[in-house]
């Protein structure tokens, strides 16, 4: 059996350095805090922004569906709704046909605040894009979207 090499702060920096989810982590953080500066007059974070985003459909989702198009569990969607709930922006409500089921639905405060939001999300969009300069944004985009995707057999 092959002995490992011990780590080294080359080594380190090698994974630092070539690391996807080091530099997707890095990244997301950045953007996240310029999207929640621009979003802060709104007194939303851009998750919550999200979140609230995705209430503008034609069918209520349920929680779990909510949580699988965010790629997360429902537990941190929950916990994550309660504070909207609370301010009135949206409702968790059973569903009309199975009331085991519950559905989230946007308030009419909920698209009045996401309506005075959006020109602020506009605003971060731009800002990033313009950052992003001559990259290819649909490039990155379809980058984020391949290693967001759930693999066959795992997860």
């Amino acid at each position: 059996m092959a002995s490992r090499p011990g780590l080294t702060p080359a080594i380190a920096a090698d994974v630092e350095q070539s690391c996807f989810c080091f530099a997707a982590q890095k990244a997301a953080r950045a953007i996240g805090r310029r999207y929640d500066a621009a979003l802060r007059p709104t007194g939303l974070s851009n998750w919550q922004f999200t979140l609230l985003l995705m209430l503008v459909c034609d069918a209520a989702p349920t929680i779990g569906a909510l949580a699988q198009h965010l790629a997360t569990d429902r537990t941190t969607v929950t916990a994550n709704l309660k504070p909207l709930e609370r301010r009135g922006l949206l409702a968790i409500e059973a569903d009309a046909d199975d009331r085991r089921i519950r559905r989230i639905v946007l308030t009419q405060a909920g698209r009045a605040l996401l309506a005075e939001a959006y020109p602020l999300w506009e605003a971060a969009q731009a800002d990033c894009a313009a950052q992003l300069g001559p990259i290819d944004r649909d490039g990155f985009r379809g980058a984020a979207r391949a290693l967001s995707a759930e693999r066959s057999g795992e997860g």
